[in-house]
Order: C-alpha cells, then sequence, then structure tokens
C-alpha cells in the first residue's frame, strides 16, 4: 500500500511538472494569424542566419531531433525530404531547428548534424542551433517534429503537427493529410489555409531547463 502510494505521489508530480511546462510553453506560444517571432541563430556551417531575411518569401519551420523515432519515421521513409524538395523547388526556405539542450544525451554537434542531414539527402535550406532553447519556447515548440509556416508578410498562417495521424507508423504516412504540404499549397495560391492549427505530435523537445 505505501508502495503504491509513493508511485501515485510520483506520478502526479511528473504531471504536475509536465502540466507547468505545457502551460509555459502556451503562454509564450507564437499565434497563427499574427507576426511570427523574429529571430537570430547560427546554422551548422557558423553563419548567422535572421528569420526577418528572408521576408518576401514563405518560410517553413521545423523542430527537428534526429534521434525521435517519429523524426525517423519521417526521414526514414523519406517523407519528411520529398515535402521539403517540393516546397524548395517552388521557392520556400526550409528552417530545420534543432532545440536540443547540449546535457541531453541526444545532442548532436554541429557537424554530427551536418553528417546526419547529409545521410538523409535533405534539401533543406538551413539547420540551426537553439541548445538555450531561446527560439523554441518563443514559438512555444513542444515536439519533434513540431512545424510552422511563415507567410511573406512576417505571418505565422500555420502552427501544428506534419499530418493528420499521430502515429508511429510509416504505413500511416500514405493515409494521412500533410498539413505542411497542404498548407503550402494554398498559401502558395494566394488562398486561407483550411487546417492552419493543429495538434502536434512525436518526442517532447529536451529543453535546457
Amino acid at each position: 500500500m505505501l508502495r503504491r502510494s509513493l508511485i501515485q505521489s510520483s506520478f502526479l508530480a511528473v504531471s504536475a511538472s509536465s502540466l507547468l511546462l505545457t502551460a509555459g510553453l502556451a503562454q509564450a506560444a507564437a499565434t497563427v494569424g499574427q507576426a511570427a517571432p523574429d529571430f537570430t541563430a547560427t546554422d551548422l556551417n557558423g553563419k548567422t542566419v535572421k528569420l526577418s531575411d528572408f521576408k518576401g518569401k514563405h518560410v517553413v519551420l521545423e523542430w527537428v531531433n534526429p534521434n525521435c523515432p517519429f523524426v525517423k519515421k519521417h526521414y526514414n521513409s523519406d517523407n519528411m525530404q520529398s515535402v521539403q524538395k517540393d516546397a524548395v523547388a517552388k521557392g520556400v526556405v526550409w528552417l530545420a531547428i534543432n532545440s536540443t539542450e547540449k546535457q541531453s544525451q541526444d545532442y548532436m554537434t554541429p557537424a554530427q548534424l551536418s553528417a546526419w542531414a547529409k545521410e538523409k539527402a535533405s534539401p533543406m535550406t538551413a539547420m540551426l542551433m537553439d541548445e538555450e532553447g531561446t527560439i523554441g519556447k518563443n514559438y512555444g515548440a513542444r515536439t519533434t517534429p513540431h512545424m510552422y509556416i511563415v507567410n511573406p508578410q512576417g505571418t505565422l498562417v500555420y502552427a501544428g503537427g506534419i499530418d493528420s495521424i499521430p502515429s508511429g507508423r510509416v504505413e500511416d504516412i500514405k493515409t494521412a493529410t500533410n498539413y505542411v504540404k497542404q498548407g503550402l499549397g494554398e498559401a502558395l495560391g494566394g488562398k486561407p489555409l483550411s487546417v492552419a492549427t493543429s495538434a502536434p505530435y512525436g518526442c517532447t523537445v529536451k529543453y535546457k531547463s
């Protein structure tokens, strides 16, 4: 009985911590329909990149952690690269952001991330380092992947999951609605997005505490 009480207490403590983290991110989260928070970060080659540098273009932000099973689902199947390739070919800027803190076992150095992106043949525009978690927290990014679309005016027009089936099964990709691909198609066509927000799914972002 005592052991059961201790387990229940531990569970409640962890749940409370998770709720506080989620609430904090939700409070800070960027809002669809409003200006996307500008940021400055360093890419894998040490080059400084600013979101505002791409004003006049559509921009996709993708939170990524190569060690996450959900990220592996979309990259090992070439699903993410296919969406990236289609977007970049249409003039869209694709920025992957890694907010994993240095103390996490999932942390990868810029050199390791560069090798991974090359191995996966990803046509992303750049991958940005966010070890302090500043950018991720400003956007309220909770999972990897967590996807955002910014329009040429700098307004956030989509925030959420990559698709409509929140699972780790590769088989579900072909029957899911890819919200990023659909949203970009509508945005590039001058139409409002039919789905502007959705629930993100994946691994939790390994933020610095």
